[in-house]
């Protein structure tokens, strides 16, 4: 399925009722000593984009709610969109990270969710770093995601979706959303097919998204419409 960004209640007219809009897919960040930012390559951003600066531009742009994505130089730190949540709970909905390779990140999770998370995203690198996406610790995992009915949100490149794929045999009833169309290469039908051949599965979504950073054209990315096309029309289903 594709990821949708609006919705209408089915049991009211469209003509009655407009369509909200829903951003599926926002970061935000604040320049805090009390929240751990990871070491390495990532450094604490320059400026801050807060939750406050974010419902400003949702008032201006008429967007109703918005899923706040855990933002990845926080790492395993969701203090602050934890307490986003908690101050704006009708604003917002968020995306929490755990760590794949502590054993604990199953009861991470559940705490998590007790803190109003609604979801939780992993990045499986396509390198040897990412390799634990095939280890014991994904079980559990997966499996506390599928009971606490917490999808999980997968970013990574095409070359790691046969991976994904065994753990989503293994859990169909857990919801399964694909990052930014897995950056999928333009161009590449094979690498696309990785993606496409998930459409077997209907806990499956797909957002659609990252279409700039495949493009080799400037705005609109007009060498992308016909793969985002080709994406909507493999996992387009009723819903």
């Amino acid at each position: 399925m594709l990821a949708a960004t609006a919705t209408i209640p089915t049991a009211m007219s469209q003509a009655a009722v407009p369509a909200r809009i829903i951003d599926p897919h926002t970061h935000v960040w604040k320049n805090d000593p009390r929240v751990s930012v990871g070491q390495g390559d990532r450094n604490p951003p320059a400026e801050d984009r807060t939750a406050e600066m974010l419902l400003e531009l949702m008032k201006t742009h008429g967007v109703a709610r918005t899923v706040l994505i855990q933002y990845i130089g926080y790492r395993w730190d969701n203090s602050y969109v934890a307490d986003v949540l908690r101050r704006y709970p009708r604003e917002f909905c968020g995306v929490a990270r755990v760590n794949p390779e502590d054993a604990a990140n199953a009861d991470q999770l559940s705490r998590l969710v007790e803190e109003q998370v609604s979801g939780v995203r992993l990045s499986p690198a396509a390198n040897a770093s990412g390799k634990w996406i095939n280890g014991p610790l994904m079980g559990p995992l997966w499996k506390r995601c599928e009971q606490l009915r917490v999808p999980m949100t997968i970013l990574t490149s095409t070359a790691r979706l046969p991976d994904v794929e065994k753990l989503i045999a293994r859990q169909p009833e857990l919801t399964v959303v694909i990052d930014h169309m897995a950056d999928a290469p333009l161009g590449k039908p094979e690498e696309l097919a990785k993606l496409t051949a998930l459409k077997r599965y209907p806990k499956v979504f797909v957002k659609i998204s990252h279409t700039w950073s495949l493009s080799k054209e400037p705005y609109p990315w007009r060498d992308t419409w016909a793969q985002v096309k080709e994406l909507h029309q493999q996992f387009r289903r009723s819903v």
